[in-house]
């Protein structure tokens, strides 16, 4: 019997080809959006999870009021580190382990001629343990040797190839000689850890580097990382109540007064939260990342929901043109029943084609999303999860939109049937229609979110930076080479006549590396918060970025005084009150004269307000940003080469690593242009698959009425009328959802801009033009199938059977 069901489907899916691939086509892409965005969502919400102990792993942050706004960061003082782990660690204290961590940044490693760079981090010796590294060679306690390294396995045979890398030596940022103690299984992509490629000690760190040598015992230096795991039967809010106030105790007992103006308090924030979950506003977590989980979330089901929609859709209206069949098959002596088994058997054979293709669909794409979406991600074949929740919405797809013609059709009388005398109702049309209203309802919204999203990029893309990026180089110092012997390297470099000019600096032009308080100046509130960027540059730099002075004059070396100059941005002038900054006296430790004001400088987020910043002359750049504006006349390829060589000839241990300043700042909007590529590419399918619906329903409706239009054309109809007359209906319909649609698209993305300081607006052309393409696109999908049946010979169309 069951087989019988099978072949009596499978003839009416091949003898209805066009209503066939419509449904399988429109129903498999509406499955593989869907699969896609599951996977992707499960990826987001396992991320760290491949550390053993995630649930206990924490980092320690800090709220900071600062002119009576709350602000939370992860920067942390090394002191405090080192009381959480003398006081707070142990068997039987709050936590297992306390790590004090540098940033991740770029490292040279040298096996004789042989040079890579790779990032990495400083770590105490327990990182291994706590983060469950899986060890390949070696073990986890590689690093209680100072003199030590553990190297990811891609490092590694990089590095040596298929050699042992145990106990070989290597030379670190051309100056430490260092033994590989230990190499690890590289950590999932998908891992707020998954850059770290290079493991080095903490007391190397602090031998190596002065400045970290001397923050060992500054309370107010938040320059490093600390994280820690909770002890088994520790209580995260019951620990962070005892060190809530460790640092301002500290704080205040050094004397630190505009430290302790900040009011710091410390927290622990889960390592489960960390990807997810951690903006702060206010001193209240307020989300992250979690709002896209729900943002695609939501695409996802509604796409998926347009197929359905699309297939119910046409699963029904085609199945009142079978009425005759079922009178016929009731007549012979067919149970109810076994109709309604029939008709569940057509629709799960159209859903299960639809999930073979889907998978396949997946299959073809994934490489492409995975790349938008700087992902790894592959089908879970393995997970059970995945197999259960594809079969288990392929059945209950299958389920409902079978439901109709199975419990509809097979009620009907046969007699009235075969007679004629059967009718479908006034309102049979009605479900349908609400569905299409629905469909296009969810496919303007996601259209016009879309192009709120590229226009936002756009806008801030457009904001005036307040320097030249093009032509701009970058390069990070790994060594100190380049800076002993900066005045030989530039001087050479504007002989070779690739170059305009070149600086340092201790940030780039695109990042802002440190921050101070604590400056006093003429008319200043005593109760007054100050927090500078500070970026020292040598007297080169105006010149190379270009700068806008818009009050007195740049850095000159014609000034011996300059080495106790400042130059204020205008964010920094007005935060100071002062209207001509120029010749005011700037208490820094020491006093320094304010020489100029230069147009403010998009360097940190570019959809925020710049940050009031002061630049001044230094001389301790080492390991600082080399900053070259290349010459217009010259080829970019041969400015590089000769760069290169100058370089070599300066810094022969480092490899010639640079960056343009351009993509540096594009990089910044990668975020949010990954959003738009992966909403416009969703927003696209959500159109096809509403269009196909359409398509399917006109056809349909030209079929059902073909004799009415034949019988118009008899009597003079012309054919632009009956196209009108059969493309009004879904005109109307998706107008109703343009109704819908635009409130609903203007209240979410207005809210979603709100969280952007520097915003584009929500412009009345964005609706218009929605709703313009939307209604072209119905009459378009619409037109092909009017005027198909508008053209038919009504002699054909008033023909009986």
């Amino acid at each position: 019997m069951f087989r019988n069901y099978l072949k009596i489907s499978w003839r009416n899916l091949t003898k209805n080809k066009a209503h066939t691939f419509i449904n399988v086509t429109g129903l498999s892409v509406g499955m593989a959006v869907a699969i896609l965005i599951g996977l992707w969502i499960w990826d987001e919400l396992s991320y760290d999870k491949n550390f053993q102990n995630h649930e206990r792993i924490v980092q320690v942050w800090q709220h900071q009021t600062f002119n009576g706004k709350v602000g939370s960061q992860t920067a942390m003082p090394i002191p405090l580190g080192t009381m959480l782990k003398q006081d707070y660690t142990g068997k039987d204290k709050d936590f297992k382990y306390t790590i004090l961590c540098s940033w991740n940044y770029d490292h040279i490693l040298a096996l004789g001629d042989k040079k890579i760079t790779q990032q990495g981090s400083f770590m105490q010796a327990d990182g291994p343990e706590m983060l469950s590294l899986k060890m390949l060679k070696g073990t986890r306690a590689g690093l209680s040797d100072p003199s030590s390294i553990m190297l990811s396995d891609k490092v590694a045979k990089a590095i040596f190839g298929t050699e042992d890398p145990l106990n070989k030596t290597l030379k670190l940022d051309n100056k430490e000689l260092i033994k590989v103690t230990g190499v690890y299984e590289d950590i999932a992509h998908n891992s707020t850890f998954n850059e770290l490629y290079i493991i080095m000690p903490w007391d190397l760190y602090m031998s190596s580097q002065d400045w970290v040598k001397r923050a060992s015992t500054q309370w107010g230096n938040n320059s490093f990382q600390i994280f820690a795991q909770l002890n088994d039967k520790a209580d995260i809010n019951k620990v962070n109540a005892r060190i809530a106030g460790l640092k301002l105790k500290n704080i205040a007992l050094a004397g630190d007064k505009v430290g302790a103006s900040f009011k710091p308090v410390v927290f622990l924030h889960p390592m489960d939260k960390w990807h997810l979950r951690s903006e702060f506003k206010d001193g209240v977590n307020t989300g992250g990342a979690i709002q896209f989980i729900w943002m695609f979330g939501i695409i996802g089901t509604f796409v998926l929901l347009l197929a359905c929609i699309n297939f119910m859709n046409l699963s029904t209206a085609r199945s009142e043109k079978r009425a005759k069949e079922v009178g016929i098959r009731k007549t012979v002596g067919s149970l109810r029943s076994q109709l309604i088994a029939q008709f569940f058997s057509e629709s799960l054979m159209i859903v299960a084609l639809a999930f073979i293709l889907s998978i396949v669909l997946v299959l073809l794409i994934l490489p492409w999303f995975n790349q938008v979406a700087n992902k790894t991600m592959g089908v879970l074949w393995a997970n059970p999860v995945f197999w259960l929740m594809g079969l288990g919405f392929s059945l209950l797809t299958g389920i409902i939109a079978g439901s109709y013609p199975a419990f509809y059709l097979s009620s009907f009388q046969p007699i009235k049937v075969l007679k004629g005398t059967f009718k479908a109702g006034r309102f049979a049309a009605l479900p349908r229609k609400i569905l299409v209203v629905l469909q296009f309802t969810v496919s303007v919204t996601l259209i016009i979110g879309t192009i709120v999203v590229f226009l936002q990029v756009q806008h801030t893309k457009n904001r005036v930076v307040g320097y030249e990026r093009t032509g701009l180089l970058q390069m990070n110092m790994k060594s100190d080479d380049i800076h002993k012997n900066f005045a030989a390297v530039r001087n050479d470099l504007l002989q070779s006549g690739v170059i305009d000019e070149m600086a340092e600096s201790g940030s780039p032009l695109t990042g802002v590396y440190s921050n101070s308080s604590g400056l006093n100046w003429r008319g200043k509130a005593p109760d007054l918060q100050d927090d500078f960027g500070t970026i020292g540059v040598t007297h080169e730099f105006g010149k190379v970025a270009k700068w806008n002075v818009v009050d007195g004059r740049d850095f000159s070396r014609a000034f011996v005084s300059d080495s106790n100059a400042m130059i204020l941005n205008e964010s920094a002038a007005k935060f100071m009150n002062f209207k001509h900054p120029v010749g005011e006296i700037i208490n820094w430790g020491e006093k320094y004269k304010v020489i100029g004001v230069v147009k403010d400088m998009v360097m940190s987020s570019p959809y925020e307000p710049v940050k009031p910043s002061i630049f001044t002359i230094s001389k301790r750049l080492e390991g600082g940003v080399v900053d070259i504006r290349l010459k217009a006349s010259v080829s970019t390829p041969d400015a590089l080469a000769k760069i290169e060589s100058v370089f070599k000839r300066y810094d022969p241990g480092s490899p010639f690593d640079y960056k343009f300043t351009d993509d540096e700042y594009n990089k910044k909007f990668a975020n949010e242009e990954r959003v738009g590529k992966l909403a416009g590419f969703f927003t696209l399918l959500a159109i096809f698959i509403s269009c196909m619906g359409l398509f399917g329903m006109a056809s349909f409706m030209a079929e059902q009425r073909i004799k009415e239009i034949g019988v118009r054309k008899v009597l003079g109809a012309s054919v632009f009328s009956l196209w009108r007359l059969m493309s009004t209906d879904f005109i109307i319909l998706v107008s109703i959802s343009l109704l819908i649609a635009i409130p609903t698209a203007y209240y979410f993305m207005h809210g979603w801009l709100q969280d952007y300081k520097y915003r584009t607006e929500l412009s009345w052309w964005i609706f218009v033009l929605t709703a313009v393409g939307a209604i072209g696109i119905t009459v378009l999908t619409v037109s092909y199938q009017s005027i198909k049946a508008a053209l038919t010979n009504p002699v054909k169309s008033l023909k009986t059977e």
